[in-house]
C-alpha cells in the first residue's frame, strides 16, 4: 500500500459512504483495480489494507459527527431528560430509541454475514452483481415511493426495516445508504427524512467497527510497521470529502430523484463484473 492508493481510497470512501452507491463495493473495486493496473495479483488483503479500510470509515464517522453535532446533542439530551422525567413523547427521544434498537437489529443481521463479506472482498465480480441489485432497488423505491403518502416522521416499524436493510449492507455491493434510504422511501418517508435518519443510524455501527476491530484483531507490534503517512492522509481525505458529500447530498435529495444513482449502480456493477471476470 502506498500514499497514492491511500488517498484514492480516501476520496472513494468519502464519496461512496454517504452516496447510495456502496462504499464497500467501491473500496473493493478501487483496491483491486489499482492492483491490476500495477500488475499486482489480486489476493487476500494484508492486515495493513484492512486497517486502512477501518481508518477510512473512521474519517467519514468524524465527518457525520461534525455535520450532525446539533441533532446528536439534541437526541442525547432528549434521551436523558425523557428517562429522568419518564416523558417519552418527544420526537428526539423516539429517534434516539429507534437508533438504539436499530443498532441491535443491524448487528443481529450483519454479524452472521461477516465471513461471507470477507470472502466477497476478493470476488469483485460478484460484488458488481450485488451493486446491480442496489441500483435496481433504488430505481424501484423511487418509482413506488412517489405513489405512497409521505410520512413526516420515522416510525418504529420503518426504523426496524431500515435497520434490517443496514444489516444486509454488511455485504459489499449492497450500499448501506442505498438500501436504508430506499427502505425509507418504500415506507412512505421523503428522501431528506430517509437520508438524515440513515446517516444518524450509521454512527453507532461505524463507531463500533472502528473500535472493536483494532482491539480484537490488530497486532500492536505489527501496527508500528504500517505506512502511517498513507493511513493518516487517507483518513483525513475521507473525512473532508465525506463532510462535503453529506452537505451537498442532502441538498440534492431535497430537490432531485435518486434515479441517477440507481442507473450509476447498474452501469458500474455490470462494468466491473465484466472487467474482473476477464482479469
Amino acid at each position: 500500500m502506498d500514499l497514492i492508493q491511500s488517498i484514492l481510497m480516501g476520496i472513494v470512501q468519502g464519496l461512496s459512504e454517504f452516496l447510495p452507491i456502496s462504499s464497500s463495493a467501491h473500496l473493493v473495486f478501487t483496491s483491486n483495480f489499482y492492483k491490476v493496473c500495477k500488475g499486482i495479483e489480486i489476493v487476500q488483503e494484508s492486515n495493513q489494507e484492512v486497517f486502512l479500510d477501518i481508518m477510512l470509515h473512521l474519517g467519514t464517522l468524524i465527518a457525520v459527527l461534525i455535520y450532525f453535532r446539533k441533532e446528536i446533542w439534541e437526541i442525547i439530551q432528549a434521551l436523558y431528560y425523557g428517562l429522568k422525567n419518564r416523558d417519552y413523547s418527544s420526537k428526539d427521544f423516539k429517534t434516539g430509541i429507534y437508533i438504539i434498537l436499530g443498532t441491535f437489529v443491524t448487528v443481529l443481521i450483519a454479524y452472521p454475514l461477516n465471513e461471507v463479506a470477507e470472502f466477497l472482498v476478493y470476488k469483485p465480480a460478484i460484488v458488481g452483481g450485488l451493486l446491480v441489485f442496489t441500483g435496481g432497488l433504488l430505481l424501484f423505491s423511487e418509482w413506488l415511493g412517489k405513489r405512497i403518502k409521505d410520512k413526516k416522521e420515522i416510525t418504529l416499524k420503518s426504523s426496524l426495516l431500515i435497520a434490517i436493510a443496514q444489516g444486509l449492507a454488511a455485504l459489499p455491493g449492497f450500499s448501506r445508504s442505498g438500501l436504508t434510504i430506499a427502505t425509507g422511501l418504500l415506507n412512505g418517508h421523503d428522501r431528506t427524512i430517509a437520508a438524515k435518519y440513515s446517516f444518524l443510524l450509521s454512527i453507532p455501527i461505524i463507531l463500533g467497527a472502528s473500535m472493536v476491530y483494532p482491539l480484537v484483531k490488530i497486532d500492536v507490534a505489527e501496527v508500528v510497521t504500517y505506512n502511517w503517512l498513507a493511513i493518516i492522509a487517507g483518513t483525513i481525505v475521507s473525512g473532508i470529502v465525506g463532510y462535503l458529500c453529506i452537505k451537498y447530498f442532502l441538498k440534492f435529495v431535497g430537490k432531485f430523484s435518486l434515479a441517477i444513482f440507481g442507473y450509476y449502480c447498474l452501469f458500474m456493477g455490470i462494468a466491473t463484473a465484466i472487467f474482473f471476470s476477464l482479469n
